[in-house]
């Protein structure tokens, strides 16, 4: 193999050809072995410098004069070069550096290099791994132990539920012996009642067959006596009415896990990346709520704009000072319009989950539903008016009532025209509800709290699907109303935020779940906000009460 012309071959001494050379020749560029040496400095033709060569940094080969090594780097070309190529004019004027200088340089920066990988970021990766492999460790217990809250939290539901049957059953085993001890006192003297009726006959026949005149004339008839029977008691225990659930909303009342987020740092700070499961429950309010649809109705003037109630994304029924319901599509276009059954005005209206209109009518003290154009009573109660109704996710009717002399006021759920529930007053027997017959506009929310928008009492009062108050909101924190709250219409939206109308300051509060105010939407120039309606993408529709516009308001992202 030629020592001068193979990248493969070891470092040779110029002269001898001698492998690993040990010294250098600063001038002459070339390799020497310890024996050359002499024979080299004695050459009187030039000046010599010999040094010791670090081979660590040996010179390569010169690409353009292959006999040559190459000590120095031309800067422009980027190139090695040799002693002949620096004589050459392919190089004038080009900067040129030592590859020796160039190679300490080199040697330093990989020093460096080697120090920070071994004692910085190889330390640094071997304990992320270290923590990847504690979490990992950790993760199955952590599992483990949601699942075992997730089985006790379902072992007490599950003895509240048996609790709850065996109350039930005792229930009906305490109204069986009451009924028992009745029937029983009734059968006793239905037997004794029978025993002195044979015995008179007895008596009767005996008198007939003896013949004895003094036995006629001392004869007393019972007949009259007997012939009053007793009333037969007639024993009707109660019917088991079940409460139906709904599958979409139980899972809320079992609870639920927080949201998933995942940690990563970064430089010491850390960054929370939402998992896509709770991306939708984060979503955030726009800056500035914004009108996208604003519709003229029929309404306004004499005909003031009471309610709306949305039935899909195409379109809304409305409800007024006279007799009819109209249903309008979102470009403002009457649709359908539907006369109340006692040709006055409605006080309330809803729409079910399946789509049917559903009215309150005061004249006639009932709720009324229209399937198929044709209008049917459903609730008809005795002693109270129904003013204000809506429909619960379960598919029943909640209903907000007052008492004919106008003292109480009650909520009433019906599952169809059956009576299920009352709810009216707290645990300390104090009315939820204020009693004249102001607006108390009625909504479910996705939690199943039923929330009412009381407008006498200036206040929101919520109350859990049992009725157990939770709380109540009369204005907010800020100084932002100028004005004293006065709630005129409720609804809440698929996050169990509660949005609330309010008539005096012509803006809309939106509270949290458990009550806690978040903004208002006071920019879309409202003019008497009543009545308010969620379509199915958390928009709200507002029912302007002197204006007769319906306004479609964006308020989140």
């Amino acid at each position: 193999m030629d020592p001068h012309r193979s990248a493969q071959d070891v470092l040779r001494c110029h002269l001898c050809e001698t492998p690993g050379p040990p010294m250098y020749c600063d001038i002459c560029h070339i390799h020497l072995c310890k024996t050359c040496v002499g024979e080299h400095v004695l050459e009187e033709e030039k000046e010599h410098r010999v040094v010791p060569f670090k081979t660590e940094g040996f010179a390569p080969e010169c690409l353009k004069h292959p006999t040559k090594l190459c000590d120095l780097k031309c800067e422009q070309c980027n190139i090695p070069i040799c002693v002949e190529c620096v004589s050459s004019s392919d190089h004038l004027g080009h900067i040129q550096v030592e590859i020796s200088k160039i190679i300490e340089t080199k040697k330093e920066i990989l020093q460096k290099d080697l120090n920070d990988l071994k004692n910085i970021v190889y330390p640094k990766y071997q304990q992320f791994a270290y923590d990847l492999h504690v979490q990992k460790a950790n993760l199955n217990r952590n599992s483990q132990r949601l699942v075992t809250a997730i089985s006790k939290h379902g072992e007490d539901l599950h003895q509240n539920i048996d609790f709850a049957i065996e109350k039930l059953k005792s229930d009906v085993d305490e109204i069986e012996c009451k009924y028992l001890v009745v029937l029983n006192k009734q059968i006793d003297e239905i037997t004794r009642t029978i025993s002195e009726i044979t015995e008179s006959i007895a008596e009767l026949n005996k008198i007939q067959n003896s013949g004895d005149v003094s036995h006629f004339f001392a004869y007393q008839s019972r007949n009259a006596e007997f012939k009053r029977v007793p009333s037969k008691p007639t024993v009707f225990l109660p019917e088991f009415i079940p409460q139906k659930i709904n599958k979409e909303t139980f899972g809320h009342l079992l609870g639920s896990l927080s949201n998933l987020s995942t940690n990563k740092e970064d430089s010491g700070n850390k960054v929370v990346l939402p998992n896509a499961m709770s991306s939708s429950l984060d979503r955030l309010f726009i800056d500035e709520p914004r009108v996208v649809i604003n519709i003229n109705t029929e309404y306004g003037n004499l005909n003031k704009l009471r309610c709306v109630s949305g039935l899909n994304d195409d379109g809304f029924w409305t409800s007024g000072q006279d007799n009819l319901m109209r249903l309008y599509n979102l470009h403002g276009k009457l649709m359908k319009s539907i006369q109340t059954k006692s040709g006055t005005q409605p006080w309330d209206i809803a729409v079910t989950q399946s789509g049917e209109l559903v009215y309150n009518d005061l004249i006639n003290g009932t709720v009324n539903i229209v399937k198929k154009k044709k209008v049917k009573t459903v609730i008809r109660p005795h002693g109270w008016k129904p003013f204000y109704v809506c429909s619960a996710f379960s598919g029943d009717f909640l209903v907000v009532m007052i008492s004919d002399d106008k003292k109480e006021t009650k909520v009433v759920r019906y599952s169809g025209s059956t009576e299920k529930q009352t709810i009216q007053h707290d645990d300390k027997g104090k009315p939820l509800y204020s009693s004249e017959p102001y607006p108390k506009y009625i909504s479910e929310n996705k939690n199943l709290d039923i929330c009412v928008a009381d407008n006498k009492a200036r206040s929101v009062v919520v109350v859990n699907q049992a009725g157990i108050l939770r709380f109540i909101y009369t204005s907010s924190p800020t100084t932002s109303t100028k004005k004293l709250f006065k709630p005129t219409g409720i609804t809440t939206d698929s996050f169990s935020r509660i949005l609330t109308s309010d008539g005096n300051n012509n803006c809309i509060h939106i509270l949290d779940k458990d009550g806690r105010f978040l903004r208002f939407i006071d920019n879309c120039y409202l003019v008497s906000p009543s009545c308010l309606c969620m379509d199915t993408t958390d928009n709200v529709l507002v029912a302007e009460w002197e204006s007769g516009k319906v306004k479609k308001i964006q308020y989140y992202k």
